[in-house]
Parts: C-alpha cells; structure tokens; sequence
C-alpha cells in the first residue's frame, strides 16, 4: 500500500458503528484519518507487518 491510499476501516474501533468518513487533514489531523460520526472520534489506522513475530524462548 502506498502512502496515498487509506486502510479503510469497516467500523469504529471505539464504538463499533459504520458510519465512517475520511477526515480532512489539518495541523492537528494527520493524513488518512478517519472521523466516526456516532461518537465524534477521528483516529487512524496503521500497518504494523504481516506474519507472525518471531517468539524468543529461554
């Protein structure tokens, strides 16, 4: 994924409603943000890796 397109999320992380928008991007509001518009939360999604961490034992 480049960094213009968004992960689109399918609900809210906070709330678990659907009903999403793209935030604007301002000063405040990095790009790709999303707004919630039932609990009036803006917030990002972000892609750590894919596969599973290696796991250390001792």
């Amino acid at each position: 994924m480049s960094g213009s397109q968004r992960a689109v999320p399918f609900y809210c992380p906070y709330c678990g409603e659907e009903d999403l928008r793209p935030a604007e991007q301002t000063e405040k509001v990095p790009q790709g943000a999303w707004y919630c518009a039932d609990c009036l939360r803006t917030f990002t999604v972000k892609m750590i890796g894919i596969g599973v961490p290696e796991v250390t034992r001792s």
